[in-house]
């Protein structure tokens, strides 16, 4: 009962509180969401990426075996979507859609305070949280923009988009910049810490954005789609990342780290890929705010059932 308090005071609510707000100034403005979403794209994201792998001490090591589990994990993870979208008899937008739902998970402004709050601030635990997040922050802006496009252009317009996405330079220049100790500047860093902690609060008000724009008429079809979607994102990912540790190896507190990062909600990218390049925005947005509401549950059942 502490652990599911703790993670609806500290997480959800929060969270909630900032989409609320959107879904209020959508009523009440009409804002420009395409605006926001490249912001979130193109600015703070790529700074906050850049910020925590720039200010994390992570060993090669740790970083090899991270790794080898999140390929396994999200291959995994692919392979039960896509056997469920190919079931359902989805349109190419549809299928997109489902996939982005179910692989793209919020690692950074609900992963990073959730595993602050179970593992009690652990240094290691944290720095196995920042590999999840740099990954879930390069698969949306490589693949994600493949998925969502690759029904309606064709492969050179969709390489000129990825390679537009900062988020994929940020990576590795942060990873060698930590790597030699470059320095930086002081107004650098006061820059960059600007427009890192922007980051979470302009993703959920795009959310709430994207909700209250929403005529919130649901047909059966969509819920069910959305249910299936926690329930692949939900239940399915946590017991496919514990078939990852046990196939690979891994246990003990790396285990529990890998497996609580993989019962988070569905990731924001998805909602601000279907807005930013127009593909089922309304099944997106209901799909994280559905998983983020549910996810008071399921996360709070994953840490009871490790024991943590």
């Amino acid at each position: 009962m502490t652990v599911f308090l703790h993670i609806l005071v500290n997480n959800v609510l929060p969270i909630s509180i900032l989409i609320a707000l959107g879904i209020v100034l959508e009523r009440s403005f009409k804002l420009d969401i395409r605006t926001l979403s490249k912001l979130n794209f193109y600015l703070f994201s790529p700074a906050i990426m850049f910020k925590l792998l720039y200010n994390t001490a992570i060993s090669l090591s740790l970083f090899g075996t991270v790794m080898a589990f999140f390929a396994l994990f999200m291959l995994l993870q692919y392979a039960l979507a896509e056997a469920v979208v190919r079931l359902r008899g989805y349109g190419p937008s549809m299928r997109s859609a489902m996939r982005c739902s179910v692989l793209f998970y919020n690692s950074a402004n609900y992963g990073i305070p959730l595993n602050q709050l179970a593992f009690h601030n652990d240094p290691y635990t944290l720095s196995v949280q920042v590999l999840i997040m740099m990954m879930q922050s390069l698969l949306p802006n490589t693949y994600g923009v493949y998925s969502v496009n690759a029904h309606k252009s064709d492969w050179a317009q969709i390489r000129r988009v990825i390679l537009s996405m900062p988020v994929i330079y940020v990576i590795p220049v942060a990873l060698l910049m930590r790597y030699f100790a470059v320095p930086l500047p002081d107004s650098a860093v006061t820059s960059l810490d600007y427009l890192s902690n922007a980051f979470i609060g302009t993703a959920l008000i795009t959310l709430g954005i994207q909700l209250g724009s929403m005529t919130w008429r649901i047909s059966r079809r969509l819920l069910s789609d959305i249910g299936l979607s926690l329930a692949l994102r939900l239940a399915a990912g946590p017991l496919l990342a514990w078939g990852a540790c046990e196939a690979i190896g891994i246990d003990g507190l790396l285990a529990a780290a890998l497996i609580v990062s993989s019962s988070v909600p569905t990731s924001l990218s998805s909602v601000l890929l279907a807005v930013e390049f127009d593909n089922e925005p309304e099944f997106a947005s209901q799909t994280v705010f559905a998983s983020t509401a549910a996810s008071t549950v399921s996360v709070a059942a994953v840490i009871a059932m490790l024991g943590i």
